[in-house]
């Protein structure tokens, strides 16, 4: 945090973190991920190991998707559900030589290792906490490649979502994953923890921009990606939460999977995150209920003026009989009708 604040840094509180809200000009954060890379703290990610010779069968049972085929530096995006179907965590699995690796929001952690836990009885496996050792920094941009290349002299880089690789900086490891948090993607920089100082240094004098969260939650929302605790919870479905590529519906039981299964067989669920396009020139509030002709279909979770675009724009859950990309409805923003239409997610397609 002493370098952020060096660099500018306006810090806020959320889930129990001191987080950069901007660098001092949001805008050219944004605009820096949008046309180079930029640099985006993420030592808030938790991460879990598992080891021992169950940690397969044990996972495959308590993750919503197919871990069966991953091989080595591979990965997965999956949830943690209750029997419910009710989404605990969404989760992304890295899977190594000897142990798979879970990361996901550190504020899910105290409630993700008693979910698990409660359901490890007699499976030899070993859940290892190495959040103290390890941190995550984030290069995001269309340059993001080049920027890495250089970095680590020419590395050979995964290409594929997820999919991972190890390179030394400094005589330390350090793992590339690659990884998109803004729809235009780039790599996640698993540092060592005692590293990531003298690491961080070294991205900045690279003139990598340090990207804030006022800037990271525009670029999510452009790209349609929800975010756990702001347009999810425990609350909710998986099915409901725009979570397409965190299900499998042919790996067999886990736990939850008869509630998905049950939903994908009706074919539908009754409510689902979609995107509105917002009349005017401000973002509404978060909570604000959606209408139809005086009616409450739906409700508002996240809300931002897209510089893309050139207009507010929100996620937010609606009821199934409302899903049509085109269809005029209105937003109560505290006793305020303004106009939205629905639209398609993303916003932003890749690469436009």
């Amino acid at each position: 945090m002493d370098l952020h604040k060096r660099n500018g840094a306006v810090v806020v509180e959320r889930d129990g973190w001191l987080l950069v809200d901007h660098f001092g000009d949001s805008d050219n954060e944004y605009s820096a991920v949008k046309t180079d890379a930029g640099l985006i703290d993420l030592s808030h990610r938790a991460m879990l190991q598992f080891t021992g010779p169950d940690r397969l069968s044990f996972l495959q049972g308590m993750l919503s998707n197919d871990l069966r085929p991953l091989k080595m530096f591979e990965g997965i995006q999956a949830a943690i559900l209750t029997q419910q179907g009710k989404i605990v965590a969404d989760v992304r699995v890295l899977c190594a030589m000897n142990s798979f690796y879970l990361d996901f929001w550190e504020f899910l952690k105290e409630k993700v290792v008693a979910h698990l836990n409660h359901y490890l009885v007699a499976d030899e496996v070993e859940i290892n906490d190495p959040d103290e050792q390890w941190k995550i920094l984030s290069l995001q941009g269309p340059q993001a490649t080049d920027r890495v290349k250089a970095l680590f002299s020419g590395a050979d880089l995964p290409s594929k979502i997820h999919h991972h690789g190890m390179v030394q900086w400094d005589g330390a490891p350090i793992c590339v994953v690659k990884a998109d948090h803004t729809g235009v993607g780039g790599y996640d920089l698993v540092v060592q923890t005692a590293q990531l100082p003298k690491f961080a240094e070294r991205l900045h004098a690279l003139n990598l921009k340090w990207i804030g969260e006022r800037a990271q939650n525009i670029l999510r929302v452009e790209a349609g990606i929800p975010r756990y605790g702001i347009d999810m919870t425990e609350d909710n479905l998986l099915l409901e939460a725009n979570l397409e590529n965190a299900v499998s519906f042919t790996k067999g039981c886990y736990l939850g999977q008869e509630v998905v299964e049950r939903i994908r067989s009706r074919g539908h669920v009754n409510k689902k995150l979609l995107g509105l396009l917002i009349a005017g020139n401000a973002a509404v509030h978060p909570d604000s209920m959606i209408q139809s002709d005086g009616r409450e279909i739906g409700q508002i979770t996240s809300s931002v003026v897209s510089p893309a675009l050139h207009r507010p724009i929100a996620l937010g859950y609606m009821h199934r009989d409302f899903w049509t990309p085109g269809l005029e409805v209105s937003v109560d923003d505290n006793g305020t009708l303004v106009p939205a239409t629905i639209a398609e997610l993303p916003f932003i397609k890749p690469g436009s």
